[in-house]
């Protein structure tokens, strides 16, 4: 990581008046990930254009990333922090916190940023990643996700606040979340804004519960001003080198021109860590739609090994009856090494 420090301008000229001094610092962080992938199932079915070729592809792939973030301090005591991250070359997150102190935080997300209930959407420890990564429901583009996983917008301001042992969060998507850059608008975006809040509390070491609900529409088009009602718990506990986790998410849909599915989502997973370098873990889900009789299910295996600025990581998923549908089955396997400077 490099760090420059600006100094604060105290005049411009002597004719000119002194004007307070002001400190800041900007931070760059950057990750580079290489990656071999295997998909069986959906993803390897075969497309209308090649279908003797399948759609894996090359297995090989590489990410980088480059972070950039920058504080000041305000002559309250409160703190402005701004960020934003260049994945492959192009932006994929900009923010700006402004840290209020015991009165709590307010962050702004134009990108992606997960806001109120969707930072507590999937608390499963892992090694790697979810048990949903890199599954595929359509055959037709490289991931499809798993149904029943609550959503909040990833566009729009997030309120936080710590107490003792409790921490609570506000999230606000307006009109569905979509980019807008300073100045502008976004165009036609959702139906309705998204709200959603959560409570989590530590009542012991190692225990901690959440709570979360909220309202969300997804994309332009729906009932006019419906929104999809949502709600999550999850308990995780963690004794030794063994962390557990079990959520329950539910989905209760009310845009008629969208779905008429309501989701149940209900997910356990253990992570062990072998040492301080080493962990692996395992994760289970199921999603019960009300519309069907087929449950979509899906499980994972991760693990990860730590060296210096080097992380080795792999993970393998499996799911059946995705998107409640009993033809669809998906595997994802992928194992890489990931560098930190």
């Amino acid at each position: 990581m490099k760090t420059w420090k600006k100094a604060g301008l105290t005049a411009l000229a002597g004719s000119l008046v002194a004007t307070s001094a002001f400190a800041g610092a900007v931070t760059v962080s950057g990750t580079a990930n290489l990656t071999y992938t295997g998909n069986t199932g959906a993803q390897d079915t075969g497309s209308a254009a090649a279908a003797d070729l399948g759609v894996d592809g090359n297995r090989w792939g590489l990410n980088q990333s480059l972070s950039f973030a920058g504080s000041g301090e305000m002559d309250n005591g409160w703190t402005v922090s701004v960020s934003q991250t260049l994945a492959n070359g192009g932006s994929t997150g900009i923010g700006m916190t402004l840290d209020m102190g015991d009165a709590g935080s307010l962050n702004y997300e134009s990108d992606t940023g997960a806001r109120g209930i969707g930072k507590i959407k999937d608390m499963m420890p892992t090694a790697d990643e979810d048990v949903g990564n890199g599954l595929d429901v359509n055959g037709t583009t490289t991931g499809g996700g798993l149904s029943g996983t609550v959503a909040a917008g990833t566009t729009g301001f997030h309120y936080s606040k710590a107490m003792d042992m409790v921490e609570i969060g506000v999230g606000y998507a307006p009109k569905g979340g979509s980019t807008s850059g300073g100045g502008g608008v976004s165009g036609p975006g959702g139906t309705a804004s998204a709200t959603s809040a959560f409570v989590k509390i530590d009542p012991m070491d190692g225990l901690e519960i959440g709570f979360g609900v909220g309202e969300y529409t997804a994309s332009a088009g729906g009932d006019a001003g419906l929104t999809d009602d949502v709600d999550t718990a999850y308990v995780t506990y963690v004794y030794g080198p063994v962390t557990f986790g079990y959520q329950v998410s539910n989905t209760d849909t009310n845009d008629s021109t969208t779905s008429t599915a309501d989701d149940e989502q209900t997910k356990w997973g253990v992570l062990y860590a072998v040492n301080d370098e080493m962990s692996i873990s395992y994760q289970s889900i199921e999603n019960d739609d009300d519309t069907t009789s087929v449950d979509e299910e899906a499980t994972g295996v991760s693990m990860s090994y730590t060296v210096g600025s080097m992380t080795f990581k792999a993970h393998r998923n499996k799911g059946t009856n995705l998107g409640n549908a009993a033809t669809k089955e998906s595997e994802h396997t992928e194992i890489g090494v990931t560098f930190a400077f």
